[in-house]
């Protein structure tokens, strides 16, 4: 398959349509082209057959395999178990779908494995039967959480990388690991409790995509607690991302960035950036701050920041771009970019790029902040998110244009004209291309979570 195929699309378009989720395969995005993901998740009962917020991630060095995740409740219990007027998540049950292609997105594979579920609670119609409690059963998300104590809470994040080898040096010719991230907690009640805090950054991997699209559990390795916990931490918002080109200096490195809301229960402030680096394979994990605290609320840094995309370049850079808020909300927030030149060990200081403003229909009463479509709309602010990718020339690095391409969702037009924006840099965005408004494709389109592909050689 030529390394020039693009996998994803760059508009104004979701990739999930709701309660599915979807991809299209196709570079021209024309009608037509997409394949459902989440087959084995069911039409119904909700909320069991309900997704959201999907990632997906190519092998750069084998292009025909690919892997997704979403927030997928196809575990959790029906809506008539307990109390009929609530749908709530049954304690325990986790929510990190995965699925597989290994036809370029052609076709998909949801596994089966094992774990905590609701799958069995039903209910019946009335208030009278009791509330769901998880039991040992088929799962459709990820395994070998349950039996650390553990639930995958979500925010899914995935990478391909290369396998290290028995001396630790990573090659292409030992195969092709797959990074999974995701928010963790600690099953209720589980004594002694798997870490401290409220939420942390767990990460699993696979070098046999095979055994896993199977449903084979021992394909995974056991979730590593990558985040460095405290008691009053609730980590958040993470991506994953691995040195997929043989030319840089930090081959095979791994990194996650992630919002780290310190004091929870007073305002989850402050509220600084961390990134974390693993040089072993995902075994263990390195953690810097790469950005203050910032607790002035009254401040342009706002409360903080979230919605974080990092990638490399050919060379090993390390890119982390974030969504600084506004003070206000709505209002403007920014664009900031923090680099790495030496595999993680150190960060330069938080280089403000852009403006980036949200939008206002309403402020969602649990969690104070700007939504576009009523109380129980979508999260304008972390759709004003930058998300990022480069031309690093993957696998070999050798045809790397390094082009950066960076999208985000605007609102700065006011309510209702949200418009995804656009631009790229060719020299490490120390300048970046006039950026673009017209991406959109109709005059009454919104944007909304916009997210860029670019080949690994520049060219599409």
């Amino acid at each position: 398959m030529p390394r020039n195929r693009v996998v994803g699309v760059l508009s104004a378009a979701l990739l999930v349509v709701s309660p599915a989720v979807f991809i299209q395969t196709n570079a021209t995005a024309q009608a037509g082209g997409d394949v459902l993901v989440s087959n084995g998740s069911p039409t119904g009962p909700f909320s069991a057959n309900k997704q959201n917020e999907p990632a997906v991630a190519v092998d750069a060095h084998d292009p025909d395999v690919l892997a997704a995740g979403s927030n997928d409740e196809i575990d959790m219990e029906a809506c008539n178990a307990g109390a009929d007027n609530t749908c709530p998540f049954t304690p325990g049950v986790g929510v990190s779908g995965i699925y597989f292609s290994t036809d370029a997105g052609h076709s998909w594979v949801q596994p089966t494995y094992q774990g905590l579920t609701g799958r069995g609670c039903a209910g019946v119609a009335g208030d009278a039967d009791p509330p769901c409690t998880a039991s040992t059963g088929p799962i459709g998300t990820l395994p070998n959480y349950a039996e650390h104590n553990l639930v995958a809470d979500g925010d899914p994040a995935l990478a391909f990388g290369p396998v290290p080898g028995a001396d630790g040096s990573f090659s292409w010719d030992n195969g092709s690991r797959l990074y999974y991230a995701n928010l963790t907690s600690a099953v209720p009640g589980a004594t002694p409790a798997p870490f401290k805090g409220f939420e942390a950054i767990a990460v699993s991997h696979t070098d046999d995509i095979a055994g896993a699209a199977a449903g084979d559990e021992s394909a995974w390795s056991d979730p590593v607690i990558a985040s460095k916990q405290n008691g009053a931490l609730f980590s958040d918002k993470e991506q994953v991302w691995a040195d997929n080109a043989e030319s840089s200096d930090f081959f095979g490195n791994a990194y996650v960035c992630y919002a780290g809301f310190r004091s929870a229960g007073r305002g989850f402030i402050p509220q600084p950036l961390f990134v974390l680096t693993s040089r072993d394979g995902g075994d263990s994990w390195v953690q810097k701050q790469v950005t203050p605290a910032a607790e002035n609320v009254n401040t342009k840094q706002g409360f903080g920041r979230s919605g974080c995309t990092i990638r490399t370049d050919s060379d090993g850079v390390v890119y982390v771009f974030v969504n600084q808020f506004a003070a206000g909300s709505p209002g403007a927030g920014s664009i900031v970019l923090i680099k790495s030149f030496d595999g993680g060990t150190t960060w330069t200081r938080p280089r403000t790029l852009m403006s980036a403003f949200d939008s206002c229909n309403a402020v969602e009463p649990s969690i104070g902040r700007c939504v576009e479509d009523g109380v129980g709309g979508a999260r304008s602010d972390l759709s004003s998110a930058p998300s990022v990718d480069i031309a690093n020339g993957a696998p070999t690095g050798s045809d790397a244009t390094d082009r950066i391409v960076l999208t985000w969702v605007d609102g700065r037009d006011g309510l209702n004209h949200e418009d995804v924006r656009f631009t790229w840099s060719d020299d490490g965005f120390r300048t970046w291309a006039p950026v673009r408004t017209d991406v959109q494709t109709g005059a009454t389109d919104r944007g909304y979570y916009s997210a860029p592909a670019i080949s690994p050689n520049g060219t599409d």
